[in-house]
């Protein structure tokens, strides 16, 4: 079985090669049969290719069993024109990655803002008010005049509908509770349908308990009540503040894993940014990649039927856990004194 990474800009050199060496070790232990490969993607891939993510490279992926991509720095990028394409949006429409994954989970030990929270957001990940990937050609946003600037917001029914299946299948696996954050009471043409969608959907699943919340009330809800949820399903642009939110208040980002999901393909991610002014001092904190590869372990094992995969991500779950709950094996942005690279020795020291 192939495993692709990329490791993007910034610190994604070290948070992969971290992740990798994690990886390789438990393909070690439980013989899973990995095969680990590795291409350039972002500023590498730009100066070697001219352009930050090529077309070779998305059918490679597209072909791939499993990928972990870095993080990339596309606010610093040329415009697409001069090759400064945004490689995560790239693979999202290309491969149809039409969920994003955003577990937020508070760790015993560490410092979170709300510490009962363990819940999952469900982000719809192709259509929304994105201009980069809302359109077959052209983007989702107009100028008509300098004083006038113009967005479109992508609904589908299709689109709407299959995200919220997912969700509902996921919240079937968990506490069996869903809950559809839209603002339909001001978008009430393109939550409507939204809404609509998401509530067939999830009538579908037998003994989930479903409700809907607006998206303003959703957001102090999350930090009132973060207990009383459990899978949260929501649009593209709701999602990704709501995501953040959520993260942030169990600790950071630095502590959420994030996938990328299709029908056919999923792609592991690092929740947060690149941290350019941190990178190559070896001083980065590679938890989020690494549980990004835990939720990719197991949907490809759900996907394929091995349980040997989704064995190997509890085990690696359980081992970062364990190894974040000791104060003495915790990264420098968490209060301990560990690198990069160190930390990843100390997961496996755990696995």
């Amino acid at each position: 079985m192939k495993v692709l990474f990329l490791p993007g800009d910034g610190i994604g050199p070290e948070i992969t090669a971290a992740t990798r060496t994690v990886l390789e070790k438990i393909d070690h232990n439980l013989s899973l049969g990995l095969h680990f490969t590795e291409e350039d993607v972002g500023f590498s891939s730009l100066e070697k290719h001219g352009v930050t993510i090529t077309p070779d490279l998305i059918e490679r992926v597209r072909n791939t069993d499993m990928t972990i991509l870095g993080p990339v720095d596309t606010a610093h990028y040329p415009p697409a024109e001069q090759g400064g394409i945004n490689p995560s949006a790239a693979l999202r429409i290309k491969l149809d990655l039409y969920a994003n994954v955003r577990p937020s989970r508070a760790i015993s030990g560490l410092l979170a803002l709300t510490p009962g929270m363990d819940l999952v957001i469900v982000r719809e990940n192709t259509e929304g008010f994105y201009a980069d990937r809302t359109m077959f050609a052209g983007t989702g946003e107009v100028m008509p005049t300098e004083d006038l600037a113009l967005a479109m917001r992508k609904v589908t029914r299709g689109g709407s509908y299959r995200v919220a299946a997912f969700a509902a299948g996921l919240a079937a696996k968990r506490r069996k509770h869903l809950t559809i954050v839209h603002k339909a009471n001001v978008l009430k043409l393109s939550d409507g349908l939204f809404l609509a969608e998401a509530k067939k959907a999830a009538a579908l699943q037998d003994g989930l308990e479903v409700r809907d919340e607006h998206v303003d009330a959703m957001a102090s809800l999350l930090i009132r009540t973060p207990d009383a949820f459990d899978v949260i399903v929501t649009t593209n642009m709701f999602g990704d503040i709501l995501s953040n939110e959520a993260a942030e208040l169990a600790g950071g980002l630095g502590l959420s894993g994030s996938l990328n999901v299709g029908d056919q393909n999923a792609i592991a991610q690092a929740s947060h940014g690149s941290a350019p002014d941190i990178a190559g001092q070896d001083i980065a904190n590679p938890v989020s990649l690494l549980l990004s590869a835990v939720l990719l372990l197991d949907w490809k094992g759900t996907q394929t039927g091995r349980s040997d995969l989704q064995n190997a991500a509890i085990k690696l779950d359980a081992a970062i856990i364990k190894t974040l709950e000791n104060p003495r094996t915790r990264t420098r942005d968490l209060g301990g004194n560990l690198s990069c690279s160190d930390f990843g020795k100390a997961v496996i020291d755990n696995l």
